[in-house]
């Protein structure tokens, strides 16, 4: 079965110096404040798109892996995935890395580092972002 899931985010002003929120519609969970400062230099407490894209990937690709894991008999324990996506201005998003570690019993290195390369490339999330360089380091801890 299908899902869908809606934000939306209202802007007020100019690029350089407006600002906006964006409210996750689908679960409630929050509105964040946006600007272009946010996005392009400091965050100063607002989020960006590419914070919001990172935040998308590290899940999807956590749960990719945690499916693959298992499918191969050996769950993990504990997963910590981080994505780090790049933005330049001007040019726009030039590349993602992710990282993980994880606690995986019965799994040597190589193993791991197998599952999450196939993760990396299978997720939802990294398949609709292909226009883009994503790379990864892994690691058991």
């Amino acid at each position: 079965m299908a899902t869908t899931r809606n934000a939306h985010t209202e802007w007020e002003g100019e690029l350089l110096k407006g600002l906006g929120e964006v409210t996750l519609d689908s679960s409630g969970v929050g509105h964040f404040p946006v600007t272009w400062a946010s996005r392009a230099e400091e965050p100063n407490g607002r989020t960006s798109p590419e914070e919001l894209i990172a935040a998308a990937h590290s899940s999807c690709f956590s749960m990719a892996l945690a499916n693959t894991l298992t499918r191969a008999g050996t769950p993990p324990t504990l997963l910590t995935a981080k994505a780090a996506v790049t933005f330049q201005p001007g040019t726009g998003i030039t590349g993602i890395h992710l990282t993980v570690q994880g606690q995986v019993p019965g799994v040597d290195e190589a193993a791991f580092k197998a599952a999450a390369e196939d993760a990396k490339v299978n997720c939802p999330v990294s398949q609709a972002l292909t226009g883009t360089t994503i790379t990864l380091t892994s690691a058991l801890s």
